[in-house]
């Protein structure tokens, strides 16, 4: 058997979108797909958001990319927005989350070795985090279907249980660099980090000098109903990593640091040749335009709880099938009461329904952040009547 043009290593299913409209995607054959999945927390602005697709237009017919040798106005003005509105005094951008990542884990290593401590390079992270795929990524992440084929990973990662403030704080020791923690774990299930762990962190952080590096790639960028998730726990990071929504469907990512946790990063420790071009930094600017504001996270915090009440009086209609509801704002998970991919494919194929399955048998409800009463009311007779048509496999 021959290998495919498209390296084999999604398994495709057969939806093939070239279009989108608003909250739709729209595939070859003119079939419309609810969109609940928005590309896995990207697309926040929909599918044809006027505002996002004018200013790539606009910058991609005056100047698509120069050097980082160069001076960029276009980036030193999304940088400022974000230090405006967040604990950073200074951004590093990438093209992706995993990239984000990778700066992220640099400048907690950097910032002991610039202080003069070469023995303290070692992450705490935790189990069923996805961080990405690059190597230092995958061996930040816990999960062995991400290791497998690739070993050796590299080192310099401890895991530890999520939620497990005590496990963190028995995993520091004379390497530990810091932690890096997704406070709401997406591909993990919809797992919410508590105050207590979340903020327990920070503590142990402060005590013991080390870093705390926020992984907000899935739950960034006012996914949650607030800009950052970190927000809604009183506490601030050192660095952040960003991605999937900031660009609305464009390519970008960024790694957010305060002055201090960024003393390591200096002329010639990191760089990225795509990283913060202008065609990127335009996308950056109109998604800000749009999310980055009271009204809009309000609008999304009221529609995440309209929509998770809806689901948790749905889903006591079918406690064979479901078993609880959990998220923030509009990154909502769907607890079920067995492996969530045949369901996920049942909604795909049979109702015309897209979302994306998760671990700890979570189906993930991502939307657009521009959803209104039409798109809810629409997602739940899809939900409800694919529910009432599956056949829910029986235990094993």
């Amino acid at each position: 058997m021959s290998i495919t043009p498209l390296m084999p290593v999604y398994p495709r299913c057969s939806v093939r979108p070239v279009a989108g409209e608003h909250c739709h995607l729209i595939t070859e054959d003119g079939t419309r797909y609810l969109d609940f999945a928005s590309g896995i927390a990207v697309n926040l602005l929909g599918h044809s958001h006027e505002g996002l697709i004018s200013a790539i237009q606009r910058q991609a017919a005056t100047l698509m990319h120069v050097s980082n040798l160069y001076g960029s106005p276009q980036g030193e003005a999304l940088a400022q927005r974000l230090v405006d509105i967040t604990f950073a005094d200074t951004v590093f951008f990438t093209n992706s989350g995993a990239e984000a990542v990778e700066a992220a884990i640099k400048t907690a290593r950097a910032y002991h070795q610039a202080g003069g401590d070469t023995t303290r390079y070692e992450l705490i992270t935790f189990n069923n985090a996805f961080h990405g795929r690059t190597m230092a990524t995958i061996s930040a992440s816990s999960q062995e279907k991400m290791h497998k084929g690739f070993a050796p990973l590299l080192s310099g990662f401890r895991y530890v249980e999520f939620n497990d403030l005590e496990g963190a704080r028995a995993a520091i020791g004379p390497q530990t660099a810091g932690f890096l923690v997704e406070p709401i774990q997406g591909e993990g299930g919809i797992r919410v980090g508590t105050p207590e762990f979340i903020r327990g962190l920070r503590e142990l952080a402060d005590e013991h000098d080390l870093m705390l590096a926020f992984d907000e790639v899935q739950c960034g960028v006012a996914r949650t109903g607030t800009f950052y998730a970190y927000e809604q726990y009183g506490v601030e990071p050192d660095i952040l990593a960003t991605a999937k929504g900031i660009g609305g469907g464009f390519p970008l990512g960024a790694c957010l640091a305060t002055e201090k946790a960024a003393r390591g990063m200096t002329f010639g420790s990191h760089g990225s040749t795509y990283g913060g071009n202008p065609l990127a930094m335009a996308a950056g600017m109109a998604v800000m335009d749009a999310v980055a504001n009271p009204q809009f996270l309000a609008d999304v915090r009221e529609k995440g709880e309209r929509l998770r009440t809806r689901l948790e009086q749905f889903i006591g209609n079918y406690p064979e099938l479901f078993e609880g509801v959990r998220g923030m704002g509009l990154m909502l998970g769907l607890k079920l009461r067995s492996e969530p991919r045949p369901f996920m494919v049942h909604l795909r194929d049979n109702h015309q329904l897209l979302t994306v399955a998760a671990a700890d048998d979570t189906l993930r409800i991502l939307p657009p952040l521009v959803i209104g009463d039409a798109e809810i009311d629409e997602f739940m007779e899809k939900l409800s009547s694919a529910a009432a048509s599956y056949a829910v496999p029986e235990a094993a």
